[in-house]
């Protein structure tokens, strides 16, 4: 299965650039009884529907020393029911035509599969079936748990970045839930219990704590029937939502440098605590807008300063959060030219940025937006694209009404609402990490 840290990069570049309508997806919203909240898509241009449930429990969910919980149920979670013998799941799906997968993220587990219109209720109905007849015995969460580990083992050994990575999301999320890797430690998978595993499964899996999202070619109040019927009968749960908050109020900065083997490029990442959609829903355009502005495409205006004008570095970018229910965050990404130290590069950086806030004015910022609002005018004709977007948008608590809407609040944003954010930002706390190849000299 796939593990997925939501970090925006797919929803950032597919919203910053939608068409400047008011309408982007056409969908259609429902609740059922048991407080399920489906949302459909409709897209009649080829006989094909993706079907996706989000869950909204992940790694940030789980109790402490229990870490990779969520991701190993993820696994189980295709080792078969009470009708569903075994490993079934997939072999039915494949058999006839699908795709199937999931993944894991800090906030959400979501499953979902890619089918012919004519097979939809097929996978309706398996996924149905697991959400509430999970059976896992010793056997199975065994091999499961051994694969996750080797999983595990493998990619923190042989590939720096990952371990890099990790430790940037330790310092800057400190203690808090994100802080901790989504997979687990490894000695966390190897205590694991299968208890561990089914108190996840009976506290989250419910129809009232998923999302089900259904994007192609159907009518919107026959997915309503269809998902009555099956998954209507299922009893709604109590569900305990006890996710912290990040505080980042306080002013610090954290400093982290590795030097490790395999490691090809210098990469320096700075990363600012900054609001997301759960606490401050209203400013999280202005941060979109900020971000495409200074450094979200080959065109932005860290782009053309360090890379194309003054030959600093050979990457830079930028990246936004706002989904993530226990805060955003806002990263700036960039790789030095051959020959540039990492002092040179920090100090070009940083005066880039200046550099570019000054000169933002409304001409600009209409280009930026314009720019944002103008790339994918169909986003919603690809069902998968469509499906990822919706259920990302609405686990993060947006409803339909502002899902729909998300090009007019873009087309709100003004050259204040940009620069109160970015001043916002270099005063809140933050993290600077710097990784370089084992030996390399600053």
């Amino acid at each position: 299965m796939k593990i997925i840290k939501l970090s925006c990069c797919l929803i950032a570049l597919i919203l910053l650039a939608l068409p400047a309508k008011a309408e982007l997806f056409g969908l259609k919203g429902y609740v059922l009884d048991n407080g399920m909240r489906l949302i459909v898509v409709p897209n009649h241009k080829a006989p094909i529907a993706k079907h996706m449930v989000w869950y909204k429990v992940g790694a940030a969910d789980e109790k402490l020393g229990k870490g990779g919980s969520a991701h190993l149920l993820e696994h189980l979670m295709f080792r078969g029911t009470k009708k569903v013998k075994g490993q079934a799941f997939n072999r039915i799906l494949e058999k006839n035509g699908a795709e199937s997968n999931a993944f894991t993220a800090q906030d959400v587990t979501a499953y979902h599969q890619l089918v012919d219109i004519s097979r939809l209720e097929l996978a309706m109905a398996l996924e149905a079936d697991r959400m509430k007849n999970l059976k896992i015995d010793e056997d199975s969460f065994e091999t499961e748990r051994q694969i996750v580990y080797q999983e595990r083992k493998q990619v923190v050994e042989n590939n720096p970045l990952y371990k890099f990575s990790e430790e940037l999301q330790r310092i800057f999320w400190q203690n808090h839930p994100y802080s901790r890797p989504i997979t687990g430690s490894e000695s966390e998978i190897l205590a694991l219990t299968r208890q561990d595993i089914m108190d996840i499964y009976h506290n989250y899996y419910a129809p009232n704590n998923a999302i089900l999202v259904i994007a192609g070619d159907i009518e919107p109040d026959m997915a309503y029937k269809l998902a009555t019927k099956y998954y209507g009968s299922i009893k709604a749960t109590k569900i305990e939502n006890n996710r912290a908050v990040y505080n980042a109020d306080v002013d610090s900065k954290t400093i982290l440098e590795m030097k490790l083997p395999k490691v090809e490029l210098t990469r320096l990442v700075k990363k600012y605590h900054v609001p997301g959609y759960s606490v401050a829903k209203d400013k999280i355009y202005a941060y979109m807008v900020l971000s495409k502005y200074l450094g979200d495409s080959d065109v932005s205006k860290l782009y053309a300063d360090l890379v194309v004008k003054n030959k600093i570095a050979t990457v830079v970018s930028t990246d936004y959060n706002f989904t993530s229910s226990g805060g955003g965050s806002f990263d700036f990404s960039a790789v030095p030219s051959k020959g540039v130290s990492v002092d040179e590069l920090k100090k070009s950086l940083d005066e880039a940025i200046m550099k570019a806030m000054s000169e933002l004015d409304d001409t600009g910022l209409e280009r930026v937006k314009t720019q944002m609002l103008s790339g994918l005018a169909y986003v919603k004709d690809n069902p998968n694209d469509a499906a990822q977007i919706v259920g990302m948008l609405a686990t993060a608590g947006m409803a339909d009404e502002e899902i729909e809407n998300y090009a007019d609040n873009i087309k709100k944003v003004d050259v204040a609402d940009v620069k109160n954010a970015f001043n916002e930002m270099i005063k809140s706390a933050q993290a600077e990490a710097v990784i370089e190849p084992r030996g390399a000299e600053k």
